[in-house]
């Protein structure tokens, strides 16, 4: 049984080629995908010279505690929101090897998302560790079912890492 689709695979392994050409290592911090990213990478095989290490930050304490999310920053904007999938990006690297990141958070469903902020909301950053400027990108993916937009946060993930890489 496959884990995940073959495009999505095959996604996945365009990109750590990209990667390892680039002599580039990656590092994710996930809250929604629960770690689906780092599954995805490293179901390819000779992703281990690539995939530096992930980081679950699935509640607001992980994402303080393990990758340096300033709390004021979550009590301000929410988890979900742009500022925080940016300081999760910025807090991978700084707490990796890595070369470039890729942060995830948004709500999946069924509960958490309210009229501003709905299920299907999901925010992806993308950083370099010798670039400024961080990528965002702002994901409605409405409420297609929990998995579904898990799967889509995946590939947006990947489509945003390749941008960053390509910029």
């Amino acid at each position: 049984m496959a884990l995940f689709a073959e495009s999505l695979k095959s996604e996945a392994s365009s990109l750590l080629e990209c990667l390892r050409g680039r002599r580039l290592r990656l590092a994710t911090a996930e809250s929604c995908t629960g770690g689906m990213i780092a599954a995805l990478l490293t179901e390819i095989p000779g992703s281990s010279g690539i995939f530096e290490r992930g980081f679950v930050t699935y509640s607001n304490e992980a994402k303080t505690q393990m990758i340096g999310v300033d709390a004021s920053l979550i009590a301000v904007h929410g988890a979900v929101s742009r500022e925080v999938a940016l300081a999760m990006a910025a807090g991978a690297l700084a707490h990796s090897l890595a070369n470039v990141s890729v942060a995830v958070t948004g709500f999946a469903g069924p509960g958490g998302g309210g009229a501003v902020k709905p299920i299907g909301l999901v925010h992806v950053a993308a950083a370099r560790r010798d670039d400024a400027s961080p990528a965002h990108i702002e994901c409605r993916f409405d409420n297609m079912g929990r998995s579904e937009i898990r799967l889509q946060a995946v590939a947006a993930a990947l489509k945003l890492i390749r941008q960053t890489l390509d910029a």
